[in-house]
């Protein structure tokens, strides 16, 4: 197995928090500087290939896999169509851990799941219903998420205060997240919404 494979892999399940040359060189037991030269290396080969959409994006210190520019587009066509409306178990479940845990790291959202989450977040920023509040302070400065006001608005509510009343808020991280009365009622809340928008 390549090294740009490697990188390529673990550029792709970091997401949009992206990772920093140390984190790349420390997961691949390599030094930044030949780090470096290999994620310009895969940048160029995306850029110059007629077949990829991908490149790679430096962004602060982390550098993070993105589509080229001239599928904006076509992705924000996909963002706005019907295709794109609905939202899966996983992404009502992470949109529900951000909405009462947050500010939250994907990390973290993980580590309440019990399962890799990146794409679900990807989709919900795209949906507009969550966002980067802030960075942790440290290592990799992770991104800290959080809901939008467009998810007040979506909810029809004030502000986060009005969410529904959970008795157990607090979830044991080192437990699955069970498929609890909560979920059932908040993808309820969802699918209503969803079913009310398209008969407009």
């Amino acid at each position: 197995m390549e090294i740009s494979s490697k990188i390529e892999a673990l550029l792709f399940v970091a997401g949009n928090e992206g990772l920093s040359l140390t984190e790349i060189g420390h997961m691949l037991h390599l030094p930044t500087g030949t780090v470096y030269d290999l994620l310009m290396d895969l940048k160029k080969d995306y850029e110059e290939s007629a077949t990829s959409s991908l490149t790679i994006l430096e962004v602060g210190e982390s550098f993070m896999l993105s589509t080229k520019k001239e599928f904006a587009p076509l992705l924000e066509q996909y963002a706005r169509s019907s295709v794109n409306q609905s939202l899966s178990q996983a992404a009502l479940e992470c949109l529900s851990i951000v909405a009462y845990k947050q500010p939250i790291t994907r990390v973290e959202i993980e580590d309440l799941r019990g399962v890799q989450s990146s794409g679900s977040v990807q989709k919900l920023v795209s949906r507009h219903l969550i966002e980067e509040k802030s960075r942790v302070d440290g290592p990799g400065r992770a991104i800290l998420y959080g809901t939008t006001s467009y998810f007040l608005d979506y909810f029809g509510l004030k502000d986060v205060s009005e969410l529904p009343p959970i008795d157990e808020l607090e979830i044991d991280a080192e437990k699955e997240i069970p498929n609890d009365l909560f979920f059932d009622r908040f993808k309820e809340q969802f699918d209503k919404i969803e079913e009310e928008q398209g008969e407009v």
